[in-house]
């Protein structure tokens, strides 16, 4: 064999050590991109010495090198969404709705419902509202709320979605790095073809990058602020208990006496008019027949 061939052969060897080089470089990219979920680390990938994807094969630096000791969450780094619900009673509940809608603004949260129902003869003033208000400062706010009214019920709930939040930043990100290559990709493409085709899919994943950032931003919002619902009453709203005693059961039917008398008064007064216009036309209908009997006659 001459010394042509052999230097051909050489060359031929440096190149398809170099194309396994640069497939294997990205595979382990692709594995990268996969999120920590992936786990474990990449096989070693045997690379041609003074070949040109050397030095892109070698190790990552050690500060990108994901570290087993700080994936599990610490008690400081756990995020919450907090609901609850705060039953007030106060002699004016409104009143102490518009007091409350202040202690929110001035915890720079926002009120996101309220309804309010000025007492009548038949039903006593009520008023509700459904506030956001920082997590940090939910027990202060419902210490605050004592202040206005006496504080007879308290309900919180506390879901942890750390690992929601995490899988929705390792997406996100996987899918920003995504986006960034294909970019890349079309900045640098010379074939039409290629191009359209990168276009669809830069396309495509940056609908995908919108809906899980937009996600992300919702569930931002639901752990920054605790959501509320507050239920402001008077202070005899409580229904009554039954009568424990003789002279109660006196009592009490006393008033359901005077109560259906009432109704019953009522209930007259509503029907004289029908009784006077049925008067009308029944007299109406007798002259009618008693004219027509004298006329046979």
């Amino acid at each position: 064999m001459t010394e042509h061939s052999v230097s051909k052969y050489r060359r031929r060897g440096a190149m398809l050590a170099t194309i396994v080089a640069v497939f294997a470089v990205t595979l382990i990219g692709c594995d990268s991109d996969s999120g920590p979920s992936a786990g474990g680390s990449a096989p070693a990938v045997a690379v041609a010495p003074g070949s040109p994807m050397s030095e892109a094969a070698s190790p990552a630096p050690k500060s990108f090198q994901s570290d087993s000791r700080t994936q599990a969450p610490d008690q400081a780094d756990r995020k919450e969404v907090v609901t609850g619900s705060v039953n007030v009673t106060a002699s004016d509940p409104i009143d102490a709705a518009h007091k409350a809608t202040t202690k929110v603004e001035s915890l720079q949260g926002r009120v996101d419902d309220r309804n309010e129902q000025p007492g009548t003869d038949n039903t006593t003033p009520s008023s509700s509202l459904t506030v956001r208000v920082p997590a940090d400062k939910t027990d202060q706010f419902i210490d605050d709320l004592r202040d206005i009214g006496k504080v007879t019920s308290v309900s919180l709930s506390k879901n942890d979605v750390t690992m929601q939040v995490d899988d929705l930043d390792a997406r996100i990100k996987a899918l920003q790095t995504s986006v960034d290559r294909l970019r890349a990709l079309i900045a640098s493409a010379t074939n039409t073809a290629d191009l359209i085709e990168a276009e669809k899919a830069v396309s495509d994943r940056q609908g995908e990058l919108d809906s899980l950032t937009s996600q992300q931003r919702r569930l931002d919002d639901q752990i920054d602020l605790s959501t509320l619902t507050i239920q402001f009453t008077t202070e005899d709203a409580t229904p009554s208990s039954s009568p424990d005693n003789f002279w109660d059961g006196i009592v009490s039917g006393w008033h359901s006496l005077i109560s259906w008398i009432g109704g019953a008064i009522v209930w007259i007064g509503s029907a004289l008019p029908w009784i006077a216009f049925l008067a009308i036309i029944g007299g109406v209908v007798w002259l009618s027949l008693r004219v027509i009997r004298r006329r046979r006659s």
